[in-house]
């Protein structure tokens, strides 16, 4: 798939998440989808994101960097969320925290084949240690 054409395919698949359209999910992630190794299938994943949006209401998804290629996406994603109780282990309970993800994606047959995926964990941890 030409790199544009892939670029365009992720940006839609971040609307997807961001409007929580779970229907058209199977539009850009595939059947047999794996997240950070392990077998996750498209239900999982869909249940993941779903569970997100329920602990984090103001859940949104904003691309800093996009870099595609024929098969694979490498994006940078910003964050500026309040996630109720605890997240990633860590006890935010409703505070603002802001951080980035830095995530690749590996298509397959036009489809998210295989995400990894890694949150900058220590900017929560450094901005929960000075509230």
């Amino acid at each position: 798939m030409p790199e544009t054409r892939l670029a365009d395919v992720y940006r839609a698949y971040i609307d997807c998440l961001n409007s929580q359209d779970w229907e058209s999910l199977g539009t850009y992630v595939g059947q047999g989808v794996r997240y950070n190794g392990q077998m996750v299938g498209l239900d999982g994943y869909r249940q993941a994101r779903e569970a997100e949006f329920c602990a984090i209401p103001d859940l949104h998804f904003d691309v800093q960097i996009l870099i595609a290629d024929d098969t694979t996406v490498a994006s940078r994603l910003n964050f500026d969320i309040s996630p109720q109780g605890t997240f990633l282990g860590l006890p935010v309970n409703g505070r603002r925290i802001s951080f980035s993800e830095n995530v690749f994606y590996e298509f397959a047959e036009g489809k998210i084949a295989n995400v990894w995926s890694i949150v900058d964990k220590a900017a929560i941890e450094a901005q929960l240690s000075a509230a």
